[in-house]
Order: C-alpha cells, then structure tokens, then sequence
C-alpha cells in the first residue's frame, strides 16, 4: 500500500497574508451600510403578545427548516415564508425540497399553516410588489430572520445584499405599520477576533477592523445596524448559534457547515488540531430554543448565545479514543498542512469544501479564532431554558452526534473504526470438541484457537458484532491448521428471537470463512444457545458448529467447548486493551465491554425461562377466554364491514 503522506512528505502550503488594501476598502463599504440605518423610521415598542402571524425567512436551509417546524409546533401561528425563487410556485416546490432533504414533513397540515411567496433579501422592498409590501406591514405580528450567504471564502462585498441589507429591510418591514419584534438568527463569528478574552452575551462584540472572513464581518456589520434600529425603538433579539451540529434525533446534518467537515477529517485521519473550546450544539435543541424565544414576549429585546456546552480538546480526545479512533493532537500549523497533504494526496471529495477553506488567505486567523478563543458565556439563555423547562444545554459529545456521525460516515464523509485498525480490545477464546459427517457419529477432534477483538465499542453496541481471527484444527477437513480469512460473531443475533421457533434462544451467533493451507475454502457456522435450564455455565461455553465447502452444504457437524478452566483466564482476565490509551481509560474500556456483554448474555440465559413462565401464565382459563373474545370481536367486526360492503 501506498505510505499515508504527512506533512513532511511534501512541500509546505504556503498561505498568503490577507489583503490590506481589501480590509480598507471593506471597511469603507461597511461605514456607508451602517449610515443607511439612521435613515431607518422611528417605531413604537411591539405590543408584548404571541405571534400569530410570522414571517420566516431562510426556511429552505438547514437551521431554518428545522425552525420552521418548530415555530408551528410551538403554537398555532400561521408562517409565511419568504423563498429565492422566479414565482411562489416555484418557491413552494424549492421548500418542500428542502424540507424533505433536511428530513422534515411536508404535510397537508404543514401546507395548510404556511404561505411560500416567492422573495429576494438582496432586493429593494425583498423584491415584493408595493401592494405585497404594505400588506405583509399591516398583517404580520412577528418577524424571524435565519436568511444568510454561508460562505468563508467570499469578501464582505459579495455577502453585504445578502447578510447586511436584507436584515436592514426587514427592520424597514417591521417598523412599517404595525410594530413587529425582529429575531434575527446572528452568529458567534462577530465575536472571531484573535485573542479576544470574553464572548459573554453582552460582552462588547470583536473590533472590526480586526475581523478578517468576509463572513464574519457581514454578521458583524448586521449586528451593529439592527443595534442602531434598536435605538429607532425597533424590539430586536440576537439568537447567535457557534457551529451547528447534526440533529440528535434523525441524524441529518449540513454538509457544508464547518463542524461538519472538521468532524469528518478528525475521524478520518485520526488527527486533531490543539484547540482550546469549540461551540458546537446540535439543531435541533437550537432550533427549539429559537422558536420558544419567539412566542415569549418577556423574552424578546435582549441577546442570546445558543451555543450549548462548549466541547474541550480533552473531552473530544477521550471520545475518539474510547470510540477507537486514537488521534493525535498538531499544533494548528502542523495540521493544516497535514490534512492538505494527506487530500492533495487521496482527495475526499465530501471534504474539499474544507480544504478550499483552509487554503484561502484569510483560514490561518478565521481558524486561530475558531480554536483558540474561549467558551461562549449563554448565561440569559440557560436561564431562559430553565424557566421554559427545555433540555439543557449538553456537550455536543460522542452520544449526542451519533447518528449524525453514522450519517457521515454513510455519506463519506467520516470514517468509522473497522477491523482494519488497531484493535481496540482483544483476547483468546479457546475451544474443543468433536465433529463428524452430518447425521453420523462425531468421531474426529475438532479445536479452535481463536482472538476476539472489536474495533470500538460502537461496533458492538451498535452492531452486536466482534470480529475474529485465528486458525481451525480439524484432521477431517486438512492435515493442517485452516486460517481464519474472515470471521464475525454476533451477540444476541435478531434480539434473541428463538431458533427455527424452537425453544432454544442464540446467545452467539459465529460465521467463519475458512482457508486450508492447499488453498481450499470452507465456511463455519457456529450457535451458542440458552434453554430453560440450570446449566447456564456451560449453556455460555458450548457451540453447535456445522462446517461445509465453498458454495456446498454442511459436511460435518459436532460440538465444541471452551474448557471452564480457560474462560475466565482468556476472556476477562486476558483482555488485552491497545495500549495507546492511558491506564485508566484502559481500565474504563475493559469496564464497558464486560459490562456490556455479560448483560447481553443475562439477558440470553434469561429469555428461555421468561418465555416459559409467559407461556404458562397463558394457558390459565382466563387468558384462554380473553383470547377467545378478542377473536368473536375480531370475526364482529369483519362481518360487519362486509355487510356494509355488499
């Protein structure tokens, strides 16, 4: 195999400075979109009701979408949304689109709640006609700005229309007529100044002659315009998410968000830049808090950071490890230039929106923001939380991203562990028996010498599955050992459901692709099974293998045993952990395999006696007649329904 470039192996990226000259000429262009504020009307304070009629912006993105939803589950206001589009056909077709990719419903309730009217934030008057304008200014009671040009490589010029004008007239919509509070979804990005020390919800947001992404200055420059509709007596609420992860329930995520990309290049190289926090929560407790704000009246006007728990360098180095991926930690540098090298290399189309990034001028002070500044304060909005009786705010860690990242790795974006990494855990399980022709006396020895490992414990809990290798002695297939080329065991296979339904219940299910030293293939198939009996120890010990040639039916069957004095020796005292990890989280992961398996097989042993006991329990006279009335209720009503069908 080709050796895995490293960042010595080529030539180090060179990233140029950022443009001065731009930074003076951004700056200019921010000034003058920051005058076009004062010419903003004066309004009155919105009178502190429920919305019942909101106008949402941004629904056909990731966030917004999901907000969507939420706001019509939170009350029974109706939403209008403003869409990019030729017509309001056209709008209503790309919102259901969206909708079904971000997996959320697109209903007839959902239909009947929500106008699509085709707009355009980059528009005088959003590119509504003057009659749609004044109408939408007399009939709205609330409006929810998530609308925003997501992109890190383009300057603020590009983004302004976008991101700065279109905020500033929908302040201009509501302070038109009747006064409508104004939530906009804003970011942590207007606090990225390198060596910033507070990112408090009221903290003095970054300097903007030291912001450097055209993306941050843009959230910046929206920021300080609505400040100044503030002061025009426009009600204003800042939402500010950091990164936005994938949704903890269903798994989608946005493939083009940063954290998205980060994630995926740390599991898939298995290297991670020293960071000191990154403010990462997941979608879908953003998007509640988000709508729970909107139909709070005590809760508009003020600034909330919804960025969750903020996940530490320690905490995602213990993840990874525990989840078998033992990364190494960089320095910020050394890891840029590292995964550029490793994807000029092996490109990975999913993360070249991420290498674009890193390569671009301005990625070496956007990202040493990013990693090195500190924890966002969010201390109004976990009050908020408590006092509306949300979920907390939790890290975004290894249990909460799981099926986003089950989702990425789908997508090829992430890498889960395989067997083709170090093993996370390992050990010997030893076996002997006999085996003979298939209905005929078992008369040949028959041993195994195999090792179990996983490769995280995810495999496990997620798959029930342990992979194996090892070698097979059995002078009835070859004089020689046979060689495990592939090997899969599965604990508790289809939940424990009883074989051939029988009353014997599988506890492990073994599946081995076998090669002899001639070249010959064979498969085994072996079934470690529970029953309602006392014997539990050696139900635990005892396997029913049936082996046979490539492509052919058993030839040989019998029964091998792992010998009680060896169990206990090989398969807990002798698990062997990799040892990269440090003896405590050694000690922790033999900790959760044994734990996690001995329950699996409790529950096993268990079943064959619980069903018995169930079955019994059904056979008494009542349950019989309960049974027997549940059937003529049953036949009733099928021969009324085909009476009413004649």
């Amino acid at each position: 195999t080709t050796p895995t470039p490293t960042s010595h192996s080529l030539p180090p990226v060179v990233i140029p400075a950022p443009d001065t000259d731009a930074a003076h000429e951004d700056l200019e262009v921010i000034l003058g979109d920051l005058a076009l504020a004062d010419r903003l009307p004066f309004s009155r304070q919105a009178d502190p009701v429920p919305p019942r009629r909101i106008l949402l912006t941004g629904a056909t993105g990731y966030l917004g979408s999901h907000l969507l939803l939420d706001l019509l589950r939170q009350g029974d206001a109706h939403v209008v949304c403003l869409v990019r589009a030729a017509d309001d056909a056209a709008a209503e077709r790309r919102l259901a689109d969206a909708l079904a990719s971000f997996d959320q419903p697109w209903t007839a309730e959902v239909r009947r709640r929500v106008t699509v009217l085709a707009a355009d934030l980059r528009q005088p008057f959003l590119g509504l006609a003057q009659d749609m304008w004044e109408g939408l200014a007399q009939e709205l009671d609330s409006i929810v700005n998530v609308a925003a040009a997501v992109d890190f490589l383009r300057g603020y010029p590009s983004l302004r229309q976008t991101n700065v004008l279109g905020p500033l007239a929908l302040a201009e919509l509501a302070m038109t007529g009747r006064a409508k509070p104004l939530h906009h979804i804003s970011s942590v990005a207007v606090f990225n100044e390198v060596g910033i020390e507070k990112m408090g919800e009221d903290d003095p947001v970054a300097h903007i002659d030291r912001l450097f992404a055209g993306y941050d200055k843009s959230k910046w420059a929206a920021e300080a315009v609505l400040r100044r509709a503030r002061e025009h007596g426009l009600t204003v609420t800042f939402l500010r998410p950091g990164a936005i992860g994938g949704h903890t329930r269903t798994g989608v995520y946005n493939p083009r968000d940063l954290s998205t990309g980060l994630i995926g290049a740390f599991s898939r190289y298995r290297t991670v830049p020293a960071f000191k926090f990154m403010n990462l929560a997941p979608v879908d407790w953003i998007s509640k808090v988000t709508a729970a704000v909107v139909f709070d009246p005590a809760a508009w006007g003020q600034n909330y950071n919804v960025t969750g728990r903020a996940e530490t360098l320690p905490q995602l180095v213990k993840d990874m490890k525990l989840a078998g991926m033992n990364v190494r930690v960089a320095n910020w540098r050394e890891w840029r230039d590292d995964l550029i090298a490793r994807h000029a290399a092996d490109p990975v189309p999913e993360l070249d929106f991420l290498i674009r990034i890193l390569r671009s001028p301005t990625a070496m002070k956007l990202f040493e923001a990013l990693m090195f500044g500190p924890e966002a304060g969010s201390e109004r909005t976990d009050r908020f939380v408590a006092r509306k009786r949300l979920p907390e705010a939790e890290r975004y860690g290894s249990q909460a991203q799981l099926k986003s990242f089950e989702r990425m790795a789908r997508d090829g974006v992430a890498r889960l562990p395989s067997r083709e990494d170090p093993p996370y855990l390992q050990f010997r399980e030893r076996t002997k028996g006999r085996v003979g022709p298939v209905g005929e006396d078992r008369d040949s020895k028959c041993r195994m010498a195999l090792t179990l490992s996983i490769a995280s414990m995810y495999q496990v809990v997620r798959h029930r599955k342990i992979d194996v290798r090892g070698e097979v002695f059995c002078e009835r297939l070859h004089p020689e050992p046979l060689t495990v080329e592939a090997g899969e065991i599965w604990v508790r296979p289809d939940e424990g459901v009883p074989l051939r339904h029988g009353s014997d219940h599988p506890l492990l299910r073994y599946r081995l692709v076998l090669v002899d030293r001639d070249g010959g293939r064979w498969w085994l198939e072996g079934w470690k099974t529970a029953r309602a009996s006392r014997d539990f120890w050696k139900q635990t010990r005892t396997i029913d293998v049936t082996i046979g040639r490539e492509n052919e039916p058993a030839s040989l069957e019998g029964v091998v045993k792992v010998p009680g004095k060896s169990y206990v020796p090989d398969q807990i005292d002798g698990i062997e952990v990799d040892p990269r990890l440090t003896p405590q989280e050694q000690r922790l992961a033999k900790l959760a395999w044994l734990s996690w398996f001995f329950v699996q097989v409790g529950m096993g042993l268990a079943e064959p006696s619980l069903r018995a006991v169930a079955e019994l329990l059904d056979l008494r006279k009542d349950a019989i007649d309960r049974d027997q009335d549940k059937l003529q209720r049953k036949i009733r009503k099928l021969m009324i329904k085909r009476e009413q069908t004649r």
